[in-house]
């Protein structure tokens, strides 16, 4: 029957019938049936929780992504650890049986961004991205380069790519010289990702409804700015609850403080997965 508790009890595997074995409900799934799956029918919650692995150094993210293995699948690096730690960070994950999401928002002339991409595909990353911003003929050129990846020696797979809309820091566009609201923005660069072939867009839980109506079930959408209830916001903007993000359609959710400084990573990030998972109603191990 299905579990009728807080959302923190929830389950989060499915038992096999008559064995000791928990499995992910998605063991096994090929990286294409998984993004053709319904939203509604992915059950696994490790399948959408990432990690902003936001370590202020080498050694303490290392220290982390251990305690947090079994736990979490997805981390995503981000230019602070990058720049800090190189390469041997994301060996580390892989190491730990973990995947990695290479958040470097790459944002520069066509060639340029096209050329760092193919070095980001030696790196056997699961997923990287772009900024949106950077115009149609970057993105295409980074589309482009990560299509051969699967048939190089270095690069045993072809990572997703997904392009960044709005940051989720931001809540006023005039500054910048864009007079037009959040959402318009956001959706105009989702469909210039999509018309320039990538798989998604990063962008805020606020404006996931509306991509998931305008781009279709396939597109992938990547949110940030997910605070489980009574978190600090930091400074995200432009946020929600990680069972809101869910119900609005997002593929992954992006979570960083409110695990990588709990006292406790391990429970904050089992806390999250009961979140997502009582979004379908999971059933009670037997």
């Amino acid at each position: 029957m299905s579990f009728r508790q807080k959302p923190e009890s929830i389950s989060l595997s499915l038992r096999k019938q008559g064995s000791n074995n928990w499995i992910p409900a998605f063991a096994g799934m090929t990286k294409s049936a998984f993004f053709n799956t319904p939203i509604s029918s992915m059950k696994d919650p490790r399948e959408h929780l990432m990690v902003a692995l936001d370590a202020p150094s080498f050694d303490e993210a290392v220290a982390l992504v251990k305690k947090l293995k079994g736990t979490l699948k997805y981390f995503k690096v981000g230019l602070a650890l990058y720049t800090q730690s190189g390469p041997k960070i994301i060996d580390v994950i892989h190491n730990q049986g973990g995947e990695v999401f290479l958040d470097l928002k790459f944002h520069d002339i066509p060639s340029t961004v096209a050329r760092a991409v193919e070095e980001a595909c030696r790196l056997n990353v699961f997923m990287m991205n772009v900024h949106a911003t950077g115009g149609l003929e970057m993105m295409q050129a980074a589309r482009e380069a990560v299509a051969p990846c699967r048939g190089t020696v270095s690069a045993k797979r072809k990572p997703l790519l997904v392009a960044v809309t709005v940051l989720t820091s931001l809540a006023d566009l005039k500054p910048l010289g864009i007079f037009e609201t959040i959402p318009n923005q956001v959706l105009r660069l989702a469909r210039l990702t999509k018309e320039a072939g990538l798989d998604g867009v990063v962008a805020s839980p606020l404006e996931t409804a509306m991509i998931r109506k305008e781009c279709g079930e396939k597109f992938v959408i990547v949110t940030p700015g997910i605070r489980p209830a009574g978190s600090g916001v930091g400074d995200q903007k432009r946020l929600a609850t990680p069972r809101d993000a869910i119900q609005n359609g997002a593929n992954f959710l992006v979570v960083g403080r409110p695990i990588t400084e709990a006292s406790d990573p391990a429970a904050a990030t089992n806390r999250c997965l009961a979140l997502i998972g009582h979004r379908w109603g999971l059933k009670t191990p037997k």
